[in-house]
C-alpha cells in the first residue's frame, strides 16, 4: 500500500477552488493500493475532522493563500519527514522554494502539479511574479514527476526546462447532480468565475452590453476594486444579471442545466475546472481563443478573442452549430475528464 501525503491545498472536505476538488476526488475515488494524508489550513475550518474520504486530516494554523501560503507549503513539508510517506503530491509551487532542503533528508519520491503559469497572471506585481517563476523552477527541477494539467503547459514545461511532465487534467462529473430541474422559460447565457481581469471578464459585459441576448454571471463581484467597478457599471443593463458566489449546488445545478451557452473567458492557467465541468452540461460552449482552452475542447467549441468576435457570435447564433458544439463537448468530457479515470491516473504515478 503506497502512503501518499498531499501538500498545497486548503484542504478537504473541498470548499475552495480546482485543487480542492482535485483532492476531494483522488481519496473519494481511490482505490485500495493507496492511503492518503491530506494537510488543510485550520483557518478555513469551524470543524476540524479527522478524516475525511478515509483521508487522514493534519490541520495546519495558517492560511493557505495569499502570503502566508509560502510558509504553509514549507511547514506542510516539513512535517512529512516526520510522516514518511512513500510520496508527496504537492500542488502548486508557493512552497517548492524549500523542496532542494526537503532532498537532503527525506527519501519520499516528489511528484508535484505546478498548476497553470501562476507567475503570469495579471493579478500578481512584479516581486510575487518573479517569486512565483523562481518556484516553477525549483519545482520542476526538484521533483520525481511534475504533473501537468493542460498539454500547452506541457510543451510549455519541455521547451522552457528540457523536462516531459506528464499531463493529467481534472475530472467534471461531480458538477452533476442527481435532481430534477424545472425548465426555465427564459434563455440566458451563463458566465462563472473569479472576477480577476485575466479572464475577460470586462469583454464579456461589454459585449452582452450591446445585444439584446440574456446574460447570468456569477462571480465574486465585492472582493476587489476591479470587480465593484464593474458591477456598478453593467449592473444597470437590463439583459445582466449579476449574481454573488453560489455554494448550493443544487441551486448552481440548476442554473447550468438551464443556461443555452456558456461563456469561458479564461485566458492564463491550464484546463480549468469550471470549463470541464460546464462539458458535462451538454450545452455549447464559447472559449476565449487560446491555446489552453483550444486543447482542453479539442478544438471543437466556438471560440473568441475581442468583445467584436463575441457580439458578432452572439448576434448570429447558429442553432444547429451550437448543438454540434454541445454534443462534442459532452463526448470530451466524458472520454478525458471524469474523476474515476483521473483517479486511476494519479494513482498509476504513485
Amino acid at each position: 500500500m503506497k502512503k501518499i501525503a498531499v501538500v498545497g491545498t486548503v484542504g478537504i472536505p473541498a470548499c475552495y477552488g480546482g485543487f480542492e476538488s482535485l483532492v476531494e476526488n483522488l481519496t473519494f475515488y481511490k482505490s485500495e493500493e493507496v492511503t492518503y494524508t491530506v494537510f488543510c489550513s485550520s483557518k478555513s475550518y469551524k470543524s476540524k475532522l479527522q478524516e475525511h474520504n478515509n483521508a487522514k486530516l493534519i490541520y495546519i494554523p495558517l492560511n493557505a493563500n495569499g502570503i502566508q501560503s509560502v510558509v504553509y507549503d514549507i511547514f506542510s513539508l516539513f512535517k512529512c519527514y516526520f510522516l514518511k510517506p512513500d510520496a508527496i503530491l504537492i500542488l502548486g509551487v508557493s512552497g517548492c522554494c524549500f523542496l532542494p532542503f526537503l532532498r537532503l533528508f527525506s527519501k519520499a519520491k516528489v511528484i508535484t502539479n505546478i498548476d497553470g503559469l501562476e507567475w503570469k497572471r495579471d493579478k500578481w506585481g512584479n516581486f510575487a511574479k518573479w517569486f512565483l517563476k523562481k518556484s516553477e523552477s525549483i519545482a520542476v527541477k526538484n521533483s520525481d514527476i511534475v504533473v501537468t494539467d493542460n498539454k500547452a503547459i506541457e510543451e510549455y514545461v519541455d521547451e522552457e526546462y528540457g523536462i516531459r511532465p506528464v499531463t493529467i487534467a481534472y475530472g467534471g462529473d461531480h458538477a452533476i447532480r442527481n435532481i430534477k430541474v424545472q425548465p426555465s422559460t427564459d434563455s440566458y447565457a451563463l458566465g462563472l468565475c473569479r472576477i480577476e481581469p485575466e479572464n475577460n471578464v470586462e469583454m464579456i459585459l461589454e459585449s452582452f452590453s450591446k445585444s439584446e441576448f440574456n446574460l447570468k454571471f456569477i462571480g465574486n463581484w465585492n472582493s476587489s476594486d476591479f470587480g465593484i467597478a464593474l458591477k456598478e457599471r453593467y449592473q444597470k443593463c437590463h439583459n445582466i444579471d449579476l449574481l454573488d458566489p453560489i455554494y448550493d449546488l443544487n441551486i448552481l445545478y440548476s442554473i447550468r442545466k438551464n443556461c443555452s451557452v456558456y461563456l469561458h473567458g479564461h485566458s492564463a492557467g491550464g484546463t480549468n475546472p469550471s470549463l470541464v465541468e460546464m462539458m458535462h452540461f451538454q450545452v455549447p460552449i464559447l472559449a476565449y481563443d487560446c491555446s489552453f482552452n483550444r486543447y482542453s475542447t479539442d478544438n471543437m467549441a466556438n471560440y473568441f478573442s475581442s468583445s467584436d468576435d463575441l457580439i458578432d457570435i452572439i448576434n448570429s447564433l447558429d442553432f444547429d452549430k451550437l448543438n454540434a458544439n454541445a454534443l462534442s463537448m459532452f463526448k470530451i468530457a466524458n472520454e478525458k475528464y471524469t474523476w474515476l479515470n483521473i483517479s486511476e491516473k494519479y494513482e498509476q504515478l504513485f
